[in-house]
């Protein structure tokens, strides 16, 4: 076999990329002459680690996947918050018609939520920070551009990966490589090369921990490049940090005791959401890689609710349709029955529906929000939370 190792959008889309039981049903019920309406439901029953929230992400790509099919979509918006059990998206038709695509389905949502949600852990930790995402090389390349998007999507501020930049309409980001310091074989010759080569807009951070201990190389990067310096990435290695906290003091006092005040601290290797909370003290922004690109997935299920009409699911599951609904003054979550009366919340609030029409008959929006634009709901919410904790 030559190539790589993926399937095809065709094969994804065609409904190839589906679990043998799916084809094997589709088969029993033609052979049998049963083309039954269902509403299925995607929901997800816990959440991984200690989350108590998670973000809905990959609704456009299911929309995606779903075009053109006789069906009928409802859901939350992309970038909400939602709690375990939330139903986040319903799928109505014939189920000879869509059954052999809920494999692809929850791969595109439980992988982009577990991104998204890693990245706002991150980005709510980090507070007013900046968070980068820098994890594209721990995935496969081909859904680096997801990866990438559902970490913006999510609240990190930039992205590495070219593709993945122009997918959300930003720039990418990124500083200094150590090859190129390892090239050079002097880590001032490089800064100054990288300050004398690069375009003027993009923003000089100097990799200071190559070939000397951090506050003298952070020294060596000011010295170099004088006010054009914005700031100097400690990419320290495990086996070299001792204390890290303690090296980034050093490097902070050395920086403003030699009048290099304005010279931010830029943090990257092996940070989550709880390396983030201890660093804030002493750094000015963080690139996050594998806590982000091999994020959790959110393990949604896609159970059958409604068949013909009629409430219908297995046990363990609450059938019939249903709604999220969200009080706008608490932000207290509740499920109804799709189509229940107004709620008042016990805070006095309204309660705010959450679930919509999405896709009528296979026919997607005319429009759909911009990545910039999932993110800034994402930003409010998590803002909204932190006023509550």
């Amino acid at each position: 076999m030559s190539g790589f190792h993926v399937a095809p959008a065709e094969h994804i889309k065609s409904g190839r990329v589906t679990d043998v039981y799916f084809e094997r049903g589709l088969e029993i019920l033609k052979a049998r002459g049963i083309d039954a309406r269902v509403v299925g439901e995607v929901r997800a029953a816990s959440l991984p680690e200690d989350w108590d929230w998670a973000i809905f992400a990959g609704l456009e790509e299911v929309l995606e996947l779903l075009e053109g099919l006789p069906v009928d979509v409802a859901a939350i918006a992309e970038g909400t918050v939602f709690g375990p059990e939330d139903p986040v998206l319903t799928v109505e038709g014939s189920y000879q018609a869509f059954c052999v695509y809920e494999t692809a389905l929850l791969g595109l949502l439980c992988q982009a939520s577990g991104v998204a949600t890693k990245a706002a852990r991150c980005k709510q930790a980090a507070g007013g920070r900046g968070v980068y995402s820098f994890g594209a090389r721990r995935m496969h390349p081909a859904i680096a551009p997801m990866i990438e998007r559902n970490a913006y999507v999510g609240g990190c501020d930039g992205v590495a990966v070219g593709d993945s930049a122009a997918l959300i309409g930003e720039k990418p980001t990124g500083t200094i490589a150590h090859a190129l310091i390892i090239v050079f074989g002097d880590e001032a010759e490089a800064f100054k090369a990288f300050d004398e080569v690069i375009d003027p807009a993009v923003r000089r951070v100097a990799l200071v921990d190559t070939f000397q201990d951090e506050k003298f190389g952070a020294l060596t990067a000011a010295r170099a490049l004088g006010d054009n310096l914005w700031a100097v990435r400690l990419d320290t290695p495990r086996s070299r940090r001792g204390s890290f906290e303690a090296i980034l003091r050093e490097v902070r006092w050395e920086l403003d005791l030699a009048g290099y005040d304005h010279v931010r601290i830029f943090l990257s290797g092996g940070l989550d959401e709880n390396a983030i909370s201890r660093y804030n003290p002493f750094a000015d922004a963080y690139g996050v890689g594998t806590a982000i690109s091999n994020a959790p997935v959110v393990d949604y299920s896609f159970d059958l609710v409604e068949v013909d009409g009629v409430p219908r699911a297995k046990r363990g599951k609450m059938s019939g349709r249903k709604e999220l609904r969200r009080c706008v003054e608490c932000d207290d979550t509740t499920i109804v029955p799709a189509g229940a009366d107004e709620l008042e919340c016990e805070c006095g609030g309204a309660m705010q529906t959450l679930t919509a029409r999405i896709m009528s008959g296979g026919s997607k929006p005319d429009s759909y929000p911009e990545a910039r634009q999932i993110r800034a709901h994402v930003l409010n919410q998590l803002g909204r939370r932190s006023q509550t904790l």
